[in-house]
């Protein structure tokens, strides 16, 4: 199982970041953010209830002093300042607090005053190290986009391929994840990945190597690719998964992290800045991951 560590190290070479945590007035969301201001990634402002958001500090063992603290009257009130200093320059970094992602998510995309220029696609890149893979991979895209378009799976992949290269992969191999190697009409998942290939082979993607279809055997596992004769560079060492759709990138990503003890981090590209869009739920490693991630990204 590869390491973060190492590619989070390139953050000492970074200025630190600006990070606004929207509506951070839960415990994991407080204390990520205080890690990661610690070890010199980010700056951190905290929009919320100043009460609560000094109540969590409290039970961390954190001096709010710490944060620049901006008191708002509710939850949406915050997400809406959170957004507004990303939109003007004011934060470099935006990572969803204690908000359900529907509200988080609605500030986001609003067209007068959210984060998303015309023409611009938001999506969502997962980092994993999962403890049967000896590199880390990138994903996407499990957690935003259904289902992406032949057009929105160009761009998902030259995002793709710009966050392998600021993460230190500097020629990324690109799987186009399909449940055949085969073309098959029937099968648009196959077609695509038909098409993004010749568009690769004819110069697009610059500095990468993309193949498919391809199966998710083919992609991480040299042995199934040999045994089905499937010839490819980047054969059971692809460094970034292209899902056709949202439930096969989703239940990849939750296998690997319920049943394999996956380790995290995630955002989302495409907006005015990278957005951590972490779940109630995640712990503060992930949280922490996913800032830095987004540090990386920025």
């Amino acid at each position: 199982m590869a390491d973060f560590n190492s590619i989070f190290d390139k953050l000492k070479d970074k200025p630190v970041r600006r990070l606004v945590v929207a509506n951070g007035i839960d415990r994991h969301s407080v204390e990520a953010a205080y890690l990661a201001q610690q070890k010199g990634w980010v700056s951190v402002t905290i929009t919320g209830n100043r009460r609560s958001i000094e109540q969590q500090c409290l039970s961390c063992g954190i001096s709010s002093e710490t944060f620049e603290l901006i008191d708002t009257s509710d939850e949406e009130v915050a997400v809406g300042m959170a957004v507004e200093m990303a939109r003007n320059n004011r934060s470099d970094l935006i990572m969803k607090g204690l908000i359900s992602t529907d509200k988080f998510m609605k500030a986001i995309l609003n067209k007068e005053k959210g984060l998303l220029s015309p023409g611009t696609l938001l999506t969502h890149i997962t980092l994993m190290n999962t403890p049967n893979y000896p590199k880390p991979l990138l994903l996407s895209d499990v957690a935003i986009i259904p289902l992406p378009t032949l057009e929105q799976k160009k761009i998902m992949t030259q995002y793709l391929i710009d966050i392998a290269h600021k993460i230190g992969i500097n020629n990324p191999g690109v799987a186009f994840i399909a449940a055949s190697e085969q073309i098959i009409e029937r099968m648009p998942a196959t077609t695509d990945a038909k098409l993004l290939k010749d568009l690769w082979s004819q110069g697009y993607f610059p500095g990468s190597v993309c193949d498919g279809p391809m199966g998710l055997d083919i992609a991480i596992d040299k042995e199934s690719a040999e045994i089905k004769n499937y010839r490819s560079s980047i054969a059971g060492e692809a460094d970034c998964l292209l899902f056709p759709n949202i439930e096969s990138g989703n239940v990849f990503y939750k296998t690997n992290t319920k049943f394999c003890g996956a380790q995290i981090a995630a955002i989302l590209v495409g907006a005015k800045v990278p957005t951590v869009l972490s779940s109630r739920g995640d712990n503060i490693e992930t949280k922490l991951n996913s800032i830095a991630f987004a540090a990386l990204a920025g």
